[in-house]
C-alpha cells in the first residue's frame, strides 16, 4: 500500500510508523487515520514484525491530536477501525508498541502514547489533554487511560485544568519510561525495541495479554484466568527452544514455530 500521510517501514523484526504531517504538528485527519489503521493491520498480521515504534515526523511534535482545522471545515470525522489513529480502541494487538515522543503529545497525541506499552520521550516533549479548552474531551481513551497510569488526583488535575506537563514530570509520575536528548530519541526507542525483539515473540505477547487483561481483577482471579496467548505460548516450540538454548549456551531460534 502506498502511504501519503505516514511512513511505514519494517527492519530487523521492528516496524516503525511515523505520522508524516509535520506542517500541522502531525495532527491526524481521516486520511492519516485510515493509513495508520492499515499499517497496524499489517503489523499485526506480519509474523516477522515483533515490535513497533510509533513516532512523528520532525522535532516539534509527536502529534497534536485531532486535526481541528479539518474538523472545523468538514465536521467530526468517523472514527476508523481500531479507534483514533487506528490503535486507541484496538483490543487485539498483543505485540508491543513503543511511543517515541519527539515533541508535543497533546490531546489525541497523548491518547496515542497512552495506547502504547512503553513511552520514550525527548527532553523537550510536552504531554497533555487540552480538549476542554476547545469544548471537547479526551474521548479516545484519554479520560480512562490517564487515571490508570498515574495517581487519580494528578490525572484529574491535568484533565480538568487542561494544563500540560513536561517529559521530566511525566517520567517522575511513571507516565514515561525514559527521557533522552532529542538526537537520541529514535535510537533509544530502537534499542528498547531490539531488547524486545530478542525475546520470544510468543512469550512477549502472552506477557502483554495477561498483564493487561488481568488489570482490574482480584489477584487470585487474575492468576487463574485463562489467556489465549498464554495457552499459545506453552503449546509452542518457544517454550521448549528457550530452555534448550539456555542449556546449550546459544541464542534461541524463535522462528521454529
Amino acid at each position: 500500500m502506498a502511504y501519503e500521510f505516514i511512513r511505514y517501514e519494517k527492519r530487523n523484526h521492528i516496524a516503525t510508523l511515523t505520522i508524516n504531517r509535520p506542517e500541522v504538528m502531525n495532527a491526524i485527519h481521516p486520511g492519516a487515520a485510515e493509513e495508520m489503521a492499515a499499517a497496524w493491520d499489517d503489523f499485526a498480521a506480519d509474523p516477522d514484525a515483533r515490535v513497533a515504534i510509533l513516532t512523528g515526523a520532525g522535532e516539534k511534535a509527536f502529534s497534536a491530536g485531532n486535526d481541528l482545522k479539518w474538523t472545523a471545515q468538514h465536521g467530526a470525522p468517523r472514527m476508523p477501525k481500531g479507534g483514533f489513529g487506528g490503535i486507541t480502541s484496538r483490543d487485539d494487538l498483543w505485540k508491543p508498541v513503543i511511543a517515541a515522543v519527539n515533541g508535543f503529545a497533546l490531546g489525541g497525541g497523548l491518547e496515542l502514547a497512552l495506547a502504547c506499552d512503553i513511552v520514550i520521550a525527548a527532553e523537550h516533549a510536552t504531554l497533555g489533554l487540552p480538549e476542554p479548552r476547545v469544548g471537547l474531551m479526551a474521548a479516545a481513551g484519554g479520560v480512562h487511560r490517564l487515571p490508570r497510569h498515574i495517581p487519580l488526583k494528578i490525572a484529574m488535575g491535568m484533565m480538568l485544568t487542561a494544563r500540560p506537563i513536561t517529559a521530566a514530570e511525566g517520567a517522575r509520575l511513571g507516565l514515561v519510561n525514559a527521557v533522552v536528548p532529542a538526537a537520541e530519541l529514535l535510537s533509544t526507542a530502537e534499542r528498547w525495541a531490539g531488547w524486545i525483539a530478542e525475546c520470544s515473540p510468543r512469550a512477549v505477547q502472552a506477557t502483554k495479554q495477561a498483564a493487561l487483561q488481568g488489570l482490574g481483577r482480584p489477584l487470585g482471579d487474575a492468576m487463574t484466568a485463562r489467556y489465549p496467548a498464554v495457552q499459545t505460548l506453552f503449546s509452542s516450540n518457544d517454550a521448549k527452544e528457550g530452555p534448550l538454548a539456555f542449556a546449550q549456551k546459544r541464542k534461541p531460534n524463535w522462528d521454529l514455530g
